[in-house]
């Protein structure tokens, strides 16, 4: 079997993506955990539940910047590597990745005051 660029870059593609949806995913989960735990910190005003804020909000930044990461290699290579796609589905994957962003920074950025 021959290797052609082809096939190359879409192999770097598809591992690039496949950890693009993992580490959102998870972001997103733990955003959810992490704003149930500080609505019951200031609830209760019991340590604990700040105590579990903060550990778990080393975890999403790892998460959170891995996601940042693969996403701005990702979109570059749907640029390079399938222009003519992009340019025909750009006015659907525009916004979802505009929102995708958006909800990112903006959700996250709460959890790195502590």
């Amino acid at each position: 079997m021959i290797i052609d660029t082809a096939l190359a870059s879409r192999a770097q593609f598809g591992f690039t993506i496949s950890f693009h949806i993992l580490f959102p995913a998870l972001s997103i989960g733990l955003i959810m955990f992490l704003s149930i735990m500080e609505g019951m910190w200031l609830k209760t005003k019991k340590a604990i539940y700040l105590s579990i804020c903060k550990y778990w909000t080393k975890i999403f930044a790892l998460t959170f910047g891995m996601g940042v990461v693969s996403g701005i290699v990702m979109e570059f290579q749907l640029g390079t590597n399938w222009a003519g796609f992009t340019q025909q589905v750009g006015d659907v994957l525009g916004p979802l990745f505009t929102y995708e962003v958006m909800t990112a920074f903006f959700a996250g950025r709460r959890l790195f005051d502590y």
